[in-house]
């Protein structure tokens, strides 16, 4: 008999992780500028939690794999991110508050690697319905960046630490709501084995490399766009707006995820949410004062977050077996981390140096180089 799917209580851990994640990436960097930091400080600070990202999702991937409790990691490390961000409520000065991005960071970067594994347990031989439950993350997002951007027009940034523990003790409470399961045991095929053996295979080398390279390219967005858009005169409300535009495009492009995946193979689905990036980077950096460009970019992050993000989750799934799911989720968080780490502080160094339009275009040329080895390294293979 076929266990029912958990679908709200998976969909509410989604809600609040990415409420996070709109809670600091839009307004992370704004809050530094608030205190006075340079752009170089900035980049630096916005790089350290993805820098944990190289280290955390593989240490946490090894021991849930190991010992096969993903849920007591998730919880640990929901709470474990809420303390060692309080640490905040105490000093911001450069090098305390480096701790504490590193600190949050080590612990939040194992959460989310490990559900990935667990609502895909949950799914089972439905997993093509992964979108309809990730896209309540989205509107976590959403909520997130709109409700921040208007409270932070009427109140100081200074309000900006306890409205991120709020987020966070969210996940913490709803990650006791969750139930635990495990992915199913598959028989290997020939050619299959352990985690290294499955991923010195050129296609997935392939495809692990493209995962830096996108999320270096978006490197100038996470760290400055919400700066660069207050330079252009956009309000704090009005550039929260603009964030949730993006991520409202993401929801509705996962709910046809799964349609788009029957239809297309993940390689073109990469493919296009490469090629997509590199114009998307292109019109933010040169044409942000004209809204309806703006829009329009916005608009694109449906393809360069919602299509390679879900593609890539799908891509992993099929190419290491159900005792290395935790490491390739890990995998694919670490190298998005590597990438986006050095996305954030090569922003930070060119910002003042080159400019917003050429800090744009080197993130484009970095998401046209992933489209080249997508288009000539990875095999076609329907979702």
């Amino acid at each position: 008999m076929t266990q029912p799917i958990p679908y709200w209580r998976l969909s509410g851990f989604y809600f609040c992780y990415f409420a996070l994640l709109g809670a600091t990436a839009p307004f992370l960097g704004l809050y530094f500028d608030h205190l006075g930091f340079s752009a170089e400080r900035i980049g630096e600070l916005v790089a350290i939690p993805m820098l944990m990202r190289c280290l955390a999702p593989n240490l946490w991937g090894w021991l849930g794999d190991i010992t096969g409790r993903r849920l007591a990691i998730v919880r640990l490390g929901a709470a474990c991110t809420l303390l060692s961000f309080s640490l905040i409520f105490l000093g911001q000065s450069y090098a305390w508050l480096a701790l504490v991005m590193a600190l949050h960071a080590f612990f939040w970067h194992a959460v989310l690697p490990q559900f990935e594994v667990i609502t895909l347990a949950h799914l089972r031989e439905q997993a093509a319905r992964y979108s309809e439950i990730r896209l309540w993350g989205s509107i976590g997002f959403i909520v997130a960046v709109i409700g921040l951007g208007l409270l932070f027009e009427w109140m100081s940034l200074d309000a900006y630490p306890l409205a991120v523990t709020l987020v966070m003790a969210a996940i913490l409470a709803s990650s006791a709501w969750v139930p635990s399961a495990e992915p199913a045991q598959r028989t290997e095929t020939a050619g299959e084995g352990g985690f290294l053996r499955q991923l010195r295979r050129p296609p997935v080398l392939a495809f692990f490399a493209c995962v830096a390279l996108m999320q270096l390219s978006h490197g100038p967005y996470y760290t400055f766009l919400s700066i660069h858009l207050e330079a252009q005169g956009y309000s704090r409300g009005t550039i929260g707006l603009l964030w949730a535009l993006g991520v409202v495009a993401e929801i509705l492009l996962f709910l046809a995820m799964a349609r788009i995946l029957g239809r297309f193979s993940v390689r073109r689905v990469l493919l296009a949410s490469f090629l997509l990036a590199a114009l998307r980077w292109l019109l933010l950096g040169q044409f942000a004062d004209h809204l309806a460009v703006l829009l329009f970019a916005q608009v694109l992050h449906a393809a360069t977050f919602g299509c390679f993000h879900a593609a890539s989750i799908h891509f992993i799934q099929q190419a290491f077996g159900a005792r290395q799911q935790g490491q390739g989720q890990a995998l694919y968080a670490t190298l998005a981390g590597t990438g986006g780490a050095l996305g954030a502080l090569y922003a930070g160094y060119a910002w003042k140096a080159l400019g917003a339009g050429w800090t744009f275009s080197i993130a484009s040329l970095a998401a046209l180089a992933a489209a080249v080895i997508i288009a000539t390294r990875l095999q076609e293979n329907r979702a």
